[in-house]
């Protein structure tokens, strides 16, 4: 499909309204793709003691996975704006499922990160595609279906740990390769999915209208953009720092079990899928922009005041920063699509990509800082992250600009 079809084609879907089957597809394999994700997390502390691993040993495990989807899915995204391939989504789960049993039976630490590696290349082949395919489907509500897609994603996170804690946890590391049965529900969906995506470039075939534009000065788009990127930095750099240490940090501060600590964490990732749900509909509503300012900046308070109370008040507060700053990222995306229109899958691999490769970055770098000081350093100085959000300030508003 041509970026010009592709504009036709959403032009279409937007007066026949959301195709709800498959974007509730796209949620459900979403759900399954970062639940199967999420559990390599959620096992740090099995990982940890069957390799001997340091914390920035388990930074790199981190990095490994969410670098190799980071570099890989703007090349998927710009390839596949020219030559859509629907069907790469069962593929990409594909490379999960083997990446999976890999991770049950690797020997040794280099396997380990091969295994990451795999998944990682699954999400990059993943995102950018499933991300065109929920806007094709939202028949003009974009905020909306880049959620629910969205939503899905963070569901599967919650469930990583929870899974961990009833599953990996009493029977070990080779229970991780069960989950590649998850991977084979998500292959059918998948597939599905692409049959529809085939078919939707069939009838909406090539009409020869301009690519579009959005209207704005290049160098406003492009200090947008950067603006966006730093905002993504400061997002997945803070939320790497509980998905990576968290369990460790409440273990460390407040001796709690690991299944206690995965129970908390798991109401931290709960609290970012509903407010994930929730930024998008609102961004439809009210403007992206706002959006964006409430969710970063808007979770400073909250982030410099954690790591400094009990147990209770952490808990409450992880919350409140899950539900704020989750909002975030569909709102950023579809303000970046909307600054580059026709270039949905570019967009969707840079931005996922970047989520990916910041977030692994700094689970490196964080990993290291509490291994040369202390697990409660890194939650003290990680604070800070939202304050980025003043950035804000630099975006323009797209209505009044057009």
């Amino acid at each position: 499909m041509t970026t010009a079809t592709e504009a036709d084609a959403t032009t279409r879907a937007a007066r026949e309204g959301p195709a709800w089957s498959i974007l509730v597809m796209l949620s459900l394999a979403h759900m399954l793709n970062d639940t199967m994700q999420s559990v390599i997390a959620a096992s740090y502390p099995i990982l940890k003691e069957s390799f001997a691993l340091d914390y920035g040993q388990i930074g790199v495990v981190t990095m490994c996975f969410q670098v190799t989807a980071s570099v890989l899915q703007p090349l998927v995204g710009i390839f596949t704006d020219r030559h859509p391939m629907p069907f790469s989504l069962a593929v990409g789960m594909g490379s999960t499922l083997i990446g999976l049993l890999l991770l049950a039976v690797a020997p040794t630490y280099g396997f380990l990160l091969l295994a990451v590696a795999l998944i990682g290349t699954g999400s990059a082949v993943f995102h950018p595609e499933s991300s065109r395919m929920a806007r094709l489907a939202s028949g003009g509500r974009h905020g909306f279906a880049q959620s629910l897609f969205q939503v899905g994603g963070n569901t599967g996170s919650a469930l990583g740990p929870l899974l961990a804690t009833f599953v990996v946890l009493p029977f070990g590391r080779p229970s991780v390769g069960w989950f590649a049965g998850l991977a084979l529900i998500g292959i059918s969906l998948l597939t599905r999915v692409g049959l529809w995506g085939r078919e939707r470039r069939k009838t909406h075939a090539a009409s020869g209208a301009a690519r579009p534009v959005s209207g704005l000065p290049k160098a406003l788009v492009v200090r947008s953009i950067a603006v966006l990127m730093l905002l993504v930095f400061s997002k997945n750099v803070y939320l790497a720092s509980i998905s990576s240490f968290y369990i460790f940090y409440l273990i460390d501060t407040f001796h709690v079990s690991v299944r206690e600590a995965q129970l908390y964490l798991f109401l931290f990732l709960l609290a970012a899928a509903l407010g994930t749900l929730v930024g998008g509909h609102v961004g439809d509503r009210i403007g992206r922009k706002a959006v964006i300012w409430v969710s970063i900046l808007g979770v400073l308070p909250f982030s410099l005041a954690l790591p400094h109370v009990g147990l209770v008040l952490t808990a409450v507060l992880s919350v409140v920063i899950g539900l704020v700053m989750s909002s975030a990222f569909s709102a950023i995306l579809v303000f970046a699509q909307e600054l580059v229109p026709g270039r949905v899958g570019m967009i969707a691999g840079l931005f996922f990509g970047m989520a990916f490769g910041f977030g692994g970055l700094g689970a490196a770098a964080l990993g290291e800082i509490a291994d040369r000081t202390s697990i409660a350093y890194v939650y003290e100085i990680s604070a800070w992250l939202p304050a980025i959000g003043i950035l804000t300030v630099f975006l323009p508003n797209l209505k009044k600009a057009r």
